[in-house]
């Protein structure tokens, strides 16, 4: 993984990093080094060109956060439904920050979304937060529209936590489901399902969407 490392040194920006250390707290600055996202993408290309990517995705865990954040894009490239779900499993327990987290959207799960569901259910259930986060952004973009069912949201909602970053993700996934499933979901609201932080941060979200109409943000200001 020399290679690799080196590569991702000769493209460090300190100014980023600095920049994503501030995004992203709670990690130390040593492990950032500021390489920008296109710069990563076109690297993981390379990787699935030379030969490397395998023996990359082999090495946990990782030191450096954009070793992760290659690891999550080189993920979402997997076209292996089998082989996403069991390097999936073996990168969740180091994830430790929202951006790797969110990072991770594989292109695959689209064509599998029945075999998929189990494992999100299990995921939003998880003791580690960033699990959580991950089921309940899976939920977000694979269920809400023709796989959607009324029984999903229910998963969601039944998530506790503490967390802010698992917060934030409910309530994300709750905006997003008012746009898309607005008389399945919004009885989540007139019952006061979520926790008074998410309930709100959830109508804040929303009212500031492009896809909720004037007359549904009104309603869902009442409900503060």
């Amino acid at each position: 993984m020399e290679e690799i490392i080196s590569r991702l040194l000769s493209l460090r920006d300190p100014d980023n990093a600095a920049f994503q250390q501030k995004l992203t707290p709670g990690l130390d600055a040593e492990v950032f080094l500021g390489v920008r996202v296109p710069l990563l993408r076109k690297l993981a290309a390379e990787l699935t060109k030379n030969g490397l990517r395998e023996p990359f995705l082999d090495e946990l865990p990782h030191f450096y956060y954009e070793e992760n954040l290659l690891h999550s894009i080189l993920l979402s490239r997997e076209k292996d439904f089998r082989v996403c779900m069991e390097r999936i499993e073996a990168f969740l327990p180091y994830i430790d920050n929202w951006a790797v987290c969110d990072t991770l959207r594989p292109k695959v799960f689209a064509r599998h979304r029945a075999e998929l569901l189990p494992a999100v259910k299990a995921w939003t259930r998880s003791s580690e937060a960033y699990t959580v986060r991950f089921g309940l952004d899976t939920l977000m973009s694979e269920y809400l529209d023709e796989d959607f069912s009324p029984e999903l949201p229910e998963l969601a909602a039944s998530v506790e936590s503490e967390e802010y970053y698992v917060r934030m993700m409910v309530a994300w996934y709750f905006a997003t489901a008012l746009a898309k499933q607005w008389d399945a979901v919004i009885p989540y609201m007139e019952q006061h399902r979520l926790c008074q932080w998410t309930h709100r941060k959830t109508i804040q979200k929303a009212t500031e969407s492009f896809r909720i109409t004037e007359e549904q943000k009104s309603y869902l200001r009442s409900l503060r």
